[in-house]
């Protein structure tokens, strides 16, 4: 499922947290500092915040492999990992530009990636809103059919990686 498609089901569900924003923001664009990145992958959406001069802060973990990652600097293009960047928009956000840039690099070096109850989503929260949380994960665990297309996404996404190309096509 593309990420177009968990946001159409995401609305669908009426979960109002999560909505459309910008159209895919290039490489040669500058965000805002502090701009909350997100770019799909194969059944779910990577997150990270823009710090300027190309870079960005993530959770690293399975962004570019199915292990887990610390919290690292990285240059967009790296984050984007050949995907489409968007910016994710956030009227009422507590912590913005060099307060959002701060925030995040005071985690750099972390390495407590759980998929479920710390991930580049809640990282991303946490920077904006002091809260711990993840649309995603909610999304999933609220609805099963949504946990399995993801899960699926990210089966395939690893079987096309080592070349399982009968499995991928599942």
């Amino acid at each position: 499922m593309s990420a177009t498609q968990n946001l159409r089901l995401f609305a669908q569900l009426g979960q109002a947290a999560v909505r459309r924003v910008t159209p895919d923001v290039g490489v040669d664009s500058e965000p805002a500092l502090g701009a909350h990145l997100v770019t799909g992958r194969s059944g779910y959406e990577h997150h990270g915040i823009y710090v300027g001069d190309g870079k960005v802060v993530h959770y690293a973990g399975f962004a570019q492999s199915m292990h887990r990652g610390a919290i690292e600097e990285t240059t967009l293009e790296r984050f984007a990992n050949g995907h489409p960047v968007a910016i994710r928009l956030h009227a009422t956000a507590m912590f913005t530009g060099q307060e959002a840039v701060r925030r995040v690099r005071s985690r750099l070096g972390e390495n407590r990636y759980r998929l479920l109850t710390n991930n580049c989503e809640h990282l991303c929260a946490w920077v904006l809103y002091g809260e711990n949380r993840s649309t995603q994960v909610e999304m999933c665990l609220a609805h099963p059919t949504v946990a399995c297309r993801v899960a699926m996404g990210m089966f395939r996404a690893w079987a096309a990686k080592r070349g399982h190309a009968g499995l991928s096509a599942a």
